[in-house]
């Protein structure tokens, strides 16, 4: 697959054509491919010429250096001017301020395209960027290459105090005087020295995708670190803050209620006793625990079990209980298993498994493919009839949505709704390897910060990484318009995701898609949240958006104008025709509370729809 640099092998006008005729597709300004083969091979095969195309005056260093290539992990590491990052679908250039006095060589690369000469850090430099504190760039080397440094070191000045002597000379000229100490102290550390005591609160986890080793997560009781396995696959967990947990791991971890249940005192003991996690993921001491754990594939679907929005299989997990013990206890006792599946999110949930007779079990030691949503209390008793709802109205408006009923519970409970799980294989043939991101994790924020975000800026998140980046940035506006009209204020970065996907033996993912729509709610019918505003802002608003709004943000993002237009017309035509037609399942429709809900919800989106339709008109 070819690549084209604008003002190296292509003009700028030549490749904007190209790329609107489908020909070629922009990976970001000024770098294209060609619209067949494969991209993800295209990118890694060029690197270090993209990178040296993008960053002009920065130079390979730390693992880089040494490689003369990316990580095993898609991670290239160059040092310039100032810190940034550039992320190109599994790739990700990383850049740090280079000190003033660099020590650097030129090293010639070569690629399809021929041989590119490139400043990379001398053997003295990339020894010392090995011992910086806090760095993602030390981070990214091994102990294996810190030792293959030393040895080369050694080598060129005759013993270890020349080479910590030559070594000091650069750290002084450059004020780092903590990894002169740090570099001086390894090439003078003598074999048979004592041993360190090992800390007893040290962690070292194994993190497995599918059951496969991905690679160790280690806290050594100051801060983690993550050490991937010699890539046999897609880089699936990034370490981007060197010290803190990777945000693909902290995205699987508990929140809200189950966090207060769970009585976790930090992200340590939650790793430590929890086991399996969502998009595939298991984490454990040893290799005996993974293998124990169950592999999450469904067998049995939900649709075989709905009758008009109604779950017709066998509820057998928890209830209430006698007298004091209520739903939320009991649920609390089966998370108490290491063996139960953890959930984000902060409503109360519960991993459940649909097997062939129609039972819905608690997943404890079964595949985990359903998730059920009981109802909230305080006022949200209708919780999840109101995201039945709004998944109905988005799978009327064309977005892909899971299997969804909702199901009646025991104990004169409040209905429960039970969302299929589109994160896991179907079936025993399907070897795919799938995992699901949420934009968090992508945009490496934490959980706490899932509202902090516009639209804008998850659009510049997606665009590199998606296999379909034109088809997922109109997804992600139609997304934008059907939150607005159904008046979902916690479409947070949380709630959006991408859906990987990797064939058998692939080294990239064949597929990284928008996810389907999830947590999809009608907030502003419950209490508290009349006023409510969207959880996301674009074009700097969060409230009273116009049909302009959405033009501006379609602009922002690089959608056609007349895509744009087609999409909110589209939007406000189907949401209606369905709001006017939906009724509620039979086991909602008797409870007066649910018909005025429902009532309440579709006047709020009758209303928004008219008044987006009518600015258009």
């Amino acid at each position: 697959m070819a690549l084209h640099l604008v003002g190296e092998t292509i003009d700028a006008k030549r490749a904007h054509q190209r790329a609107q005729a489908g020909e070629l597709i922009q990976l970001v300004r000024g770098v294209y491919v060609d619209d067949q083969g494969n991209i993800e091979a295209a990118i890694l095969g060029h690197a270090v010429r993209i990178a040296h195309y993008l960053y002009p005056n920065a130079f390979l260093s730390s693992a880089s250096a040494v490689l003369l290539a990316p990580t095993p992990d898609g991670r290239l590491f160059i040092s310039g001017r100032r810190n940034q990052r550039t992320r190109l679908r599994t790739f990700e250039i990383i850049q740090n301020q280079a000190p003033k006095h660099p020590s650097t060589a030129i090293a010639v690369i070569g690629d399809e395209m021929g041989e590119l000469r490139i400043e990379a850090s001398s053997p003295r430099h990339r020894f010392l960027e090995a011992f910086r504190l806090r760095s993602e760039h030390a981070s990214a080397v091994t102990a294996e290459m810190r030792a293959q440094m030393a040895a080369r070191l050694v080598e060129e000045y005759g013993d270890p105090q020349a080479a910590a002597d030559a070594v000091w000379v650069l750290a002084r000229e450059n004020e780092w005087y903590r990894e002169g100490e740090g570099a001086e102290r390894f090439l003078l550390a003598q074999p048979g020295a004592a041993k360190v005591p090992v800390n007893k609160a040290a962690l070292d986890l194994i993190v497995a995708w599918h059951g496969e080793p991905q690679g160790r997560l280690t806290h050594d009781g100051y801060e983690w670190r993550w050490k991937p396995r010699r890539r046999a696959g897609p880089a699936l967990v990034r370490e981007t803050m060197p010290g803190k947990l990777p945000a693909f791991i902290e995205s699987l971890l508990p929140e809200g209620w189950l966090a207060q249940v769970l009585r976790d005192r930090d992200e340590r003991e939650a790793l430590r006793r929890g086991r399996r996690y969502m998009s595939n993921i298991g984490i454990a001491e040893d290799r005996e625990e993974l293998a124990a754990l169950p592999a999450d594939t469904l067998t049995t679907t939900l649709a075989g079990y709905i009758d008009a929005g109604r779950f017709t299989g066998r509820y057998t997990g928890p209830s209430r209980g006698e007298i004091e013990e209520t739903f939320e206890q009991n649920l609390a006792r089966i998370f108490a298993r290491a063996e139960t599946p953890r959930l984000s999110g902060v409503q109360i949930k519960a991993p459940m498994s649909l097997m062939p007779d129609g039972a819905l079990v608690p997943a404890i030691n079964q595949p985990f493919t359903h998730i059920l949503k009981p109802a909230g209390t305080a006022g949200f008793e209708t919780l999840p009839i109101v995201e039945w709802l709004c998944l109905e109205l988005g799978r009327s408006a064309g977005f892909e949505v899971p299997g969804a009923a909702l199901l009646k519970m025991p104990d004169g409970m409040s209905p429960a709704l039970v969302i299929e799980r589109f994160d896991i294989r179907r079936g025993p043939e399907d070897q795919r390897r799938l995992a699901m991101e949420d934009f968090c994790s992508i945009l490496d924020l934490p959980a706490s910060a899932k509202y902090d975000g516009t639209i804008e800026r998850l659009a510049r998140g997606l665009r590199p990484l998606s296999t379909d980046p034109a088809s997922d940035l109109d997804i992600l506006f139609r997304r934008a318009v059907f939150a607005w009209l159904i008046a979902d204020g916690d479409m947070h970065l949380k709630n959006l995701a991408l859906l990987k996907v990797a064939d058998v033996g692939d080294k990239t993912f064949t597929s990284v898609r928008f996810a389907p729509l999830y947590d999809a709610v009608t907030t502003r019918v419950f209490p508290g949240l009349g006023g409510d505003r969207m959880a996301l802002k674009l074009n700097g608003k969060d409230d009273r958006l116009t049909h302009q709004d959405f033009l501006a943000l379609a602009r922002t993002i690089g959608l056609p104008a007349e895509g744009a237009e087609a999409a909110i017309a589209e939007l406000t035509a189907r949401v209606p025709e369905r709001a006017q037609t939906i009724q509620l399942p039979e086991i909602a429709i008797e409870a007066e509370a649910a018909r005025a809900t429902k009532e309440k919800v579709m006047g709020l989106v009758l209303e928004r729809c008219r008044a987006l339709a009518a600015e258009g008109n």
